[in-house]
């Protein structure tokens, strides 16, 4: 019983914000003797792949295309109107979207409009391979069980596909979380003042609107929108543009030159509740606050995402680390927020 309670303390522990990780595989139960036999005859009755005589089970054609369709469309109407969408899966986007999968009351959405969600995480900078992470933001590689190089203020993961791949895995393995990826968020749904979903389409339809006729877009409602479509560009900071383009806020004035310690810092703190029913989070951070860009460095897209996953389920009226109502029965907080002034840019 009271490796239980250990075991349970330390899972609890391991997240910066004292939700519950994602469940990991961390302790290998001891096996009876019966089971221990029953295994062995399993595996000789099995034998191993002989790539000189390998065939596949017969299948017909049209049941590969039944299964795909029948499940995406299933995806698309259960998600039609649900609780969280998280608009751009760069790493701030999947570190939300893995903090709010830890409620399995909640469903989450993701849009991406590439085929291959990450952004830019595949590579840590300048087509190098090697992902810096300033700590304390480390904690949260380390709820990930993501190996990296500890050095003395930061650490380096070997290869940034490490930590992409692995909060992927984990994340889209969780029955409450959809990604639809090649899917691009070309507006916002608003209603008396409050954003309340996405209006969907196809990517390709998208970047095809002028060479095609008429193709009308989908919808998918949402109680509250996370935008984390990354720094300006062809599709970065669509959110804040959108919600400056129709008047909701008064200005984007872009991000400023790099200056890594001060922006890190300030994209954290001022993750927050843009307008009613959107936040912002990760770089389209630094667009809409004039906040400097941070290079090749980490971190704080990962704490960002975090405390935007928060903000949505104070939005929600779940528990949230931002109310201090999630993981009371730890003694000591794991992570402290950006900086004493957070609660006055939350409330704003």
């Amino acid at each position: 019983m009271a490796t239980t309670t250990a075991l349970s303390s330390n899972l609890i522990k391991a997240s910066a914000f004292h939700g519950t990780p994602v469940a990991t595989s961390r302790v290998t139960p001891i096996k009876s003797q019966q089971q221990q036999s029953q295994t062995i005859s399993m595996s000789m009755a099995t034998p191993p792949y002989d790539p000189q005589s390998f065939k596949f089970q017969p299948i017909k054609e049209s049941i590969v295309a039944r299964e795909m369709t029948r499940r995406y469309m299933t995806d698309m109407i259960t998600y039609a109107d649900t609780d969280v969408i998280v608009v751009g899966a760069g790493s701030a986007g999947l570190s939300c979207a893995y903090e709010l999968s830890k409620n399995p009351s909640i469903r989450v959405a993701i849009i991406e409009q590439s085929v291959s969600p990450g952004g830019g995480a595949w590579l840590g900078g300048q087509l190098f391979s090697a992902m810096v992470v300033r700590k304390p933001a480390h904690r949260f590689l380390d709820e990930l069980e993501v190996a990296y190089d500890e050095q003395e203020d930061y650490v380096v993961i070997k290869h940034a596909a490490l930590f992409t791949s692995t909060i992927m895995s984990k994340l889209l393995a969780r029955p409450n979380v959809k990604l639809f990826n090649a899917v691009a968020a070309e507006d916002l749904i608003v209603k008396g003042g409050r954003v309340g979903g996405v209006v969907t389409n196809w990517a390709l339809v998208s970047m095809n609107h002028d060479t095609q006729s008429c193709m009308d877009p989908n919808v998918m409602e949402a109680k509250v929108v996370v935008s984390s479509c990354g720094h300006d560009g062809p599709f970065g900071a669509t959110g804040v543009k959108r919600l400056k383009s129709i008047g909701m806020i008064d200005s984007v004035p872009g991000m400023k030159a790099l200056d890594m310690n001060t922006a890190e810092d300030a994209i954290v703190r001022l993750t927050r509740e843009i307008v009613p029913g959107m936040i912002v989070t990760g770089m389209e951070v630094a667009e809409i606050d004039g906040a400097p860009r941070m290079g090749p460095t980490f971190g704080a897209m990962m704490i960002s995402g975090q405390k935007a996953a928060h903000l949505a389920l104070k939005a929600l009226g779940k528990s949230n680390a931002i109310d201090g109502t999630c993981g009371l029965e730890i003694e000591e907080p794991q992570f402290v927020l950006a900086s004493a002034d957070t609660e006055d840019i939350v409330d704003a």
